[in-house]
């Protein structure tokens, strides 16, 4: 924690970015429960919601590694800019406009903004403070987001009384616009080689593929984290039905949410102390096994206190699990594919996401909740045990130091 407090008294450039992600991070998880109700509103069906919420993941999922090859082409300030515009104005659009299928593109619209931003921003995290704090930058981005998801939808429950779903997305896009201002006034650092005579877009594309794939140890992070996300994602469908199992209100799945936040954001903040390769490998194959167990105490959970301690070591598993992928390709990719490494890892994400949520429902409407639980929490014990066997030859000893 100490390097966490250092950041932010001392670290100016990470302080305003952290600030200016952590506002338009609330103001965006406030923003999907104003767009679920307005998607709702708009077409009169459960699969308004469904499409609304796809079209964030899509541009990811098929494009993906385009947004990584524009990051690591172009000044990922700039992407970084961009992406925030193309949100202000798919979000205010939204407020504009009547018609669900506007509705959806400019929801899409937003899902590229999403799609150029992360992996921009990602690989330019260690350039925003000294380089001995850059693990509790990359753990501070998590943690703001983690919190933003928290806190968003209990804003949109408090500003529903006073300012309609419309008014919301317009609060929304003024953040992003916020954002893009603070961006352009902290430097970013610029992609390895960015700025050289490059070949097509394409085949830049298709190259961070095959050299990400190429890097042994990320290599098993890429397919460990997909499979993760695979499994994990599926409590996202089973949440409100296990706590209807348990007898929970409104009000007290509410609070089985905020201890979920709570572990995730406990969960960013271990990484601050960052490390070598050799001592963040067994941190995030820890994480993996900390989730699967914890889905597997799920299945089991006998009243509402142990699932409440359950969930929160779900959240704090994920936490581990996402700020030490992070930490890893900070590590262990060369700076010049660095956004494409992390776009790779959002596209296979996107689709392990949307995997998840038909699995998960298929498997409560064979099965039961609490067998879906225990199915998801047997297969993160699984990925755990071949990850664990696919990295036993790589990131054994400290990196050696350069000769002087």
């Amino acid at each position: 924690m100490r390097d966490v407090i250092a950041v932010l008294r001392t670290e100016r450039r990470a302080r305003w970015f952290l600030l200016a992600n952590a506002q338009s991070t609330i103001g965006s998880y406030a923003a999907i429960v104003a767009l679920m109700v307005l998607a709702y509103e708009r077409m009169h069906s459960a699969w308004a919601v469904s499409l609304v919420l796809l079209a964030d993941f899509l541009p990811s999922m098929v494009l993906g590694p385009l947004f990584g090859a524009a990051a690591d082409r172009w000044p990922r300030r700039t992407c970084a800019i961009v992406a925030e515009l193309l949100r202000a104005v798919a979000f205010v659009g939204i407020a504009l406009v009547h018609s669900f299928p506007a509705t959806v593109a400019l929801a899409t619209l937003a899902g590229v903004g999403t799609a150029l931003f992360s992996p921009a921003v990602l690989a330019a995290l260690p350039s925003l403070s000294s380089p001995e704090r850059s693990a509790a930058v990359t753990s501070l981005y998590g943690a703001t987001r983690d919190i933003g998801r928290t806190l968003g939808p209990l804003l949109a429950a408090a500003l529903f009384p006073i300012l309609s779903p419309e008014g919301l997305m317009v609060v929304n896009g003024a953040t992003f616009a916020a954002s893009s201002i603070v961006i352009a006034l902290v430097p970013l650092g610029r992609a390895a080689g960015s700025g050289e005579l490059r070949p097509g877009i394409l085949r830049e594309a298709r190259e961070g593929l095959a050299q990400t794939w190429a890097l042994q140890g990320v290599r098993v992070v890429l397919w460990a984290s997909t499979f993760a996300i695979l499994f994990a994602a599926m409590v996202n469908v089973g949440e409100l039905l296990l706590a209807r199992d348990l007898g929970a209100s409104a009000s007290g799945f509410a609070i089985l949410m905020v201890g979920v936040g709570a572990g995730v954001v406990t969960g960013s903040l271990l990484g601050s102390r960052g490390g070598d390769l050799h001592e963040m490998k067994p941190r995030y194959l820890a994480g993996i096994l900390l989730v699967g167990a914890s889905l597997i105490g799920l299945a089991l959970a006998p009243n509402y206190g142990a699932a409440l301690i359950a969930f929160f070591a779900q959240g704090l598993g994920n936490g581990i699990v996402i700020v030490h992928e992070r930490l890893i390709f900070h590590a262990a990719v060369p700076d010049a594919l660095m956004g494409r490494a992390f776009s790779v890892l959002d596209t296979l994400g996107g689709w392990g996401f949307a995997a998840a949520f038909l699995g998960a429902g298929a498997i409560i409407a064979a099965l039961s909740t609490r067998a879906m639980f225990a199915i998801a929490g047997g297969g993160l014990l699984l990925v755990w045990a071949a990850a664990s066997l696919s990295m036993r030859r790589v990131w054994n000893a400290p990196a050696a130091e350069p000769a002087a």
